[in-house]
């Protein structure tokens, strides 16, 4: 069976278009999107009259004039993972001044992107052959679980085991703790129980066993971040690592020995390591750059996995 995995395309436009394109183009039959599908912030594009608007992005101003460069500017802006949306001065004044209206306008953009995406990989894909999974992240909201459950070709991967051609998929998008304290995350005894509780279900032999838990192993190289000082800055300019990854999830590796076990999380982290006889990946993640990592691994159903190659594109 062949595989394509990627991960943490955070609501970018191009690589969810790019994942769809892949189980194709690498003959896979099937690909695993592995957690945080979802963008992190809105964009407003300010109507100033006259055909005129104006926005910024990434601390840059951008006057727009015509209809033609504001959709130009909103594909920009879906590209790198945020939510345009058109509004007013007054308007915006008013979403400014209610936090509780500006998360409402956040999760309406976000649903329906999800939704969006769900139709677009039912247009692919949808009869294609390929099996789709995606299995939300911690920084991904819990609503967008039921979204994806009720997709016609993409198949939720969220704490179950899934029979796929003589192999078995356990996959989990919660995390250890983080500083930004996300959507799905907890604390480390937690997490070991939640992951304990989803393999409970594994009836494979470990040789057809797969895992997709988002947050790496401990201490493997794959969960490398940058060090962060006490005022969340980056420690010697990002030069300076540390492990950040699960204790839970290296316990459960080195307790079921799956044959392959997939991961993110840790953009920085790309690369590839062995727990035992598992064949551990993190692909990383360039999602703002509009790059999709990812990675292609054949797996036979012998002891080991031998043959995969990490990708870009």
């Amino acid at each position: 069976m062949r595989i394509f995995f990627a991960t943490d395309i955070h609501g970018s436009e191009v690589c969810w278009k790019k994942f769809l394109n892949c189980g194709a183009h690498y003959e896979a039959d099937v690909v695993i999107l592995g957690g945080d599908m979802t963008g992190k912030a809105l964009v407003p594009i300010i109507d100033d009259g006259g055909g005129k608007w104006h926005a910024t992005l990434l601390e840059n101003r951008e006057e727009l004039d015509g209809e033609e460069a504001v959709k130009a500017f909103e594909d920009a802006v879906m590209r790198r993972g945020y939510y345009p949306f058109r509004t007013t001065p007054d308007e915006l004044s008013e979403l400014a001044a209610s936090e509780e209206r500006w998360h409402a306008l956040f999760d309406k953009h976000m649903i329906g992107t999800v939704e969006r995406w769900m139709g677009m990989a039912d247009e692919k894909l949808g009869g294609s052959g390929i099996r789709v999974f995606v299995c939300p992240g911690n920084d991904d909201q819990l609503e967008i679980d039921e979204i994806v459950e009720a997709a016609k070709t993409v198949e939720l991967g969220e704490g179950r085991v899934v029979d796929i051609d003589g192999f078995q998929l356990a996959s989990s998008g919660w995390a250890n703790r983080t500083p930004w304290d996300t959507y799905r995350e907890e604390d480390e005894p937690d997490l070991k129980r939640r992951i304990d509780v989803m393999l409970e279900h594994v009836t494979a032999e470990p040789e057809k066993t797969i895992f997709s838990l988002h947050c790496p192993p401990y201490a493997t190289g794959l969960d490398d971040a940058p060090q962060l000082t006490a005022e969340m800055d980056l420690r010697d300019a990002g030069r300076s690592t540390v492990p950040v990854g699960s204790t839970a999830v290296r316990e459960a590796i080195e307790q079921h020995q799956p044959a392959l076990s997939l991961h993110g999380h840790i953009h920085e982290a790309r690369g590839t390591t062995r727990l035992g006889k598992t064949l551990c990946i993190n692909p990383g993640s360039s999602y703002e750059q509009g790059q999709l990592l990812g990675a292609v691994i054949d797996i036979d159903g012998k002891k080991k996995v031998k043959k995969f190659v990490l990708t870009s594109g």
